[in-house]
């Protein structure tokens, strides 16, 4: 697989394109996320950009809509035939892997779909996994979109920062999408206590507001 993403070194510009999008739309896919590197790809053709060969905007909305498409895709498989699939013996050395997947779906809903995004394992699995519980399209869609354009975006521009010293960051780019994950969860977590706190004040404010209200004067 190292020697297919060598050669996007090689290709033109629209052929870099097409591979690229290709390999992020096929990770998404069901299951297929084990063999195909579309996070390296995205990075790679970040790496590709800075080097003038392709557009980087272009690069970036390929790969965000990829992403997005992928899962989508994933989604409806899951749907369809999750089941049938989950139960195959191929899957047995990560059915651990597996379980542990539904339950943060059970447990987080459309966050899992967004954070699972940044996790190998959890972006090859999730949309199927999702599908599967029949989990609304439109939620389902929401979170998928959001982390689609964050994680397309964050590693294009990754490896167009970092240019040629893309071997680097392959080597550390799991360390960084923890990192990415941990950000985001603490994010998520200051927004929902935010959100607990409002609603807690809006219903003791109504409360007091009930109580120092003058009776009714039918009564």
């Amino acid at each position: 697989m190292s020697s297919l993403l060598d050669r996007l070194f090689h290709l033109n510009g629209v052929l870099v394109y097409l591979v690229v999008a290709a390999l992020v739309f096929a990770e998404d896919a069901i299951f297929v996320g084990f063999v195909l590197p579309g996070e390296t790809a995205a990075v790679l053709g970040g790496v590709i950009a800075s080097q003038g060969r392709v557009q980087l905007w272009l690069m970036i909305v390929l790969v965000v809509v990829a992403a997005i498409v992928g899962d989508s895709v994933g989604y409806e498989i899951g749907r369809h035939v999750g089941p049938r699939i989950l139960r195959l013996r191929i899957l047995d050395k990560r059915r651990r892997r597996l379980n542990d997947a539904q339950e943060f779906l059970r447990r987080r809903g459309g966050w899992a779909v967004f954070l699972g995004r940044f996790v190998a394992f959890f972006r090859a699995v999730m949309p199927a996994l999702a599908g599967t519980s029949r989990m609304r399209y439109r939620l389902f869609l929401a979170f998928n979109a959001a982390g689609g354009l964050v994680w397309g975006t964050g590693f294009v521009v990754l490896g167009y920062v970092t240019g040629n010293s893309y071997k680097a960051v392959e080597k550390t780019v799991g360390r960084g999408a923890a990192l990415v994950v941990l950000a985001l969860v603490l994010v998520a977590l200051v927004i929902w206590r935010v959100r607990v706190h409002r609603v807690e004040a809006a219903r003791e404010s109504r409360s007091v507001d009930d109580s120092t209200a003058p009776p009714d004067a039918d009564q």
